[in-house]
């Protein structure tokens, strides 16, 4: 390594100057976007990158995003860089998640050399298919989820023709418009830190970034005990449950995730890209390390995962992935931490998609996350891989034809324990209109579980006018009938001190 030119404070302010540009990135595309799933929800993700590719920044958003976006600047890094050029890709075989997350990116320069890449990543409420909102339930191909965009230079006749494959056209242009002004605010921004700092010390910033990172995240492993930890779960597939399977290896500095032994991937859609289960990884790895190590790829160097290729979380084209990205990431993410002994969240994002060709709404839902060693989990939240809000009822009855009957916490659904897993969450529907509904969920045939002898969470319902549906559900809403989502409560922690 070379001398350093940036000292210790000097990094700090540099750092805080990166995130501080991710953020606002985050900031212009939520508030330029139309649709409620971006402006509302939040389902979007900004990140900086260094001019090799590798992620000097992300904004504190979705982990879904993030820690899958470096493949899809990898997709493009290759090309032809011009100024004022952008990309767009949502292929998962070529650096996306699902269909439904479109990815732009956009190169920066100063003083004609490239200098970074700015991104975002953001959940459009359609891309195609046949199902209104892309999230079909029963989806075996890529083709049957939407409109596959291998990475190509994104301009305005590209929106034109891609956005005309989706419903609500309109809405989506807007919404990769918001995602373009996202990228030039990143740019205007680096290119103010270049003309304070000078482009060598920007650049030199930007490497120290990532080895602070590394060094930081290789001595919280080094704290861990050396040694294997093992873990298994399952995913609650249409046609029976699949396994996962994981055995974690502490060396010194550096932690392997092996997958051997996993499911090979299946007909349905809980099958994961690398890249997606590299980012459920990559989220478990922050857990058990410091919270305020930065968010760059230097934090990932010690890390190695494997998953071998045809397996469930390492899927071939053109398997379907549009439930691998949601929940089969949150499954990877648990088994991880399970292996290290937390208790765990609901580990589902409660995915709810109803639609028809003229409107389209897309949720997450929030539910309980597990117990701490030294604190009870947090009720009604978004847990693990999703990191959204959710659309608040004022929005929702005043954009889609439906009305809220009920929304409020799952009292009692957190798993007992020396200290209480969280509760989950009630969410029921009523539609005002015909509407096509897809559920994608999880935790419906498996309880969340807790930790050291604490109870298990809750486990999650869909029901339809009080009838139970299964975990993975597609049908029609008439006027008048009402979709019920109970989300499981997170595990306990301990055992409890109850008589």
């Amino acid at each position: 390594m070379s001398d350093r030119t940036i000292d210790p404070v000097e990094l700090q302010v540099l750092t805080g100057a990166l995130r501080a540009v991710c953020e606002e990135m985050g900031a212009v595309l939520i508030r330029s976007a139309h649709s409620a799933n971006i402006k509302e929800r939040r389902d979007a993700s900004t990140a900086l990158f260094d001019r090799h590719g590798e992620m000097v920044m992300q904004a504190e958003h979705i982990p879904v995003h993030l820690g899958a976006m470096p493949a899809a600047v990898a997709a493009v890094l290759d090309e032809d860089h011009v100024p004022d050029r952008s990309w767009i890709l949502n292929d998962p075989y070529r650096g996306g998640t699902h269909l439904p997350d479109i990815t732009v990116i956009t190169p920066l320069f100063a003083e004609g050399e490239l200098m970074a890449f700015a991104a975002s990543r953001a959940h459009h409420a359609d891309v195609g298919g046949p199902t209104p909102g892309s999230m079909p339930a029963d989806s075996t191909t890529l083709e049957d989820e939407g409109v596959v965009i291998s990475p190509r230079v994104l301009d305005d006749a590209a929106i034109d023709e891609i956005t005309e494959e989706m419903r609500q056209p309109d809405q989506r242009r807007a919404d990769l418009r918001a995602q373009l002004a996202a990228g030039r605010v990143g740019g205007r921004r680096l290119n103010e830190l270049q003309e304070r700092f000078g482009t060598d010390k920007l650049q030199e910033a930007f490497k120290e970034v990532l080895d602070y990172a590394e060094r930081r995240t290789r001595a919280c492993i080094e704290e861990l005990d050396d040694g294997t930890y093992t873990a298994r779960d399952v995913l609650e597939a249409r046609e029976g449950d699949l396994e996962i399977t994981l055995k974690a290896t502490v060396e010194n500095d550096r932690l392997t995730l092996d997958f051997t032994g996993t499911a090979d991937q299946h007909e349905g859609n809980l099958n994961c890209p690398m890249a997606v289960t590299r980012s459920a990884c990559y989220f478990a790895i922050r857990v058990l390390t410091d919270p305020d190590i930065p968010p760059s790829a230097g934090a990932y160097r010690p890390v190695e995962v494997i998953a071998p290729e045809g397996c469930l979380l390492n899927a071939r084209a053109p398997a379907a992935v549009v439930g691998g990205n949601v929940e089969t990431s949150s499954r990877i993410a648990d088994v991880v931490l399970k292996a290290f002994g937390r208790a765990l969240g609901q580990g589902t994002m409660n995915n709810v998609t109803l639609g028809s060709e003229d409107v389209v709404y897309y949720e997450t839902i929030g539910g309980g996350q597990g117990a701490c060693p030294d604190a009870d989990g947090p009720s009604g939240v978004h847990v693990a891989m999703s990191n959204t809000l959710n659309t608040p009822i004022e929005a929702l009855e005043l954009e889609f034809p439906m009305r809220m009957i009920e929304y409020g916490l799952r009292r009692g659904s957190g798993g007992d324990g020396s200290f209480h897993g969280g509760d989950g969450v009630i969410r029921e529907l009523e539609a005002l209109a015909p509407l096509r509904y897809s559920l994608i969920t999880e935790r419906r045939r498996h309880a969340p579980p807790g930790a050291d002898g604490g109870e298990p969470g809750e486990p999650g319902r869909n029901l339809l006018d009080g009838d139970e549906l299964p975990p993975k559900a597609i049908g029609r809403l008439e006027p008048g009938q009402r979709l019920r989502i109970e989300t499981p409560g997170g595990g306990g922690h301990g055992h409890s001190q109850g008589c």
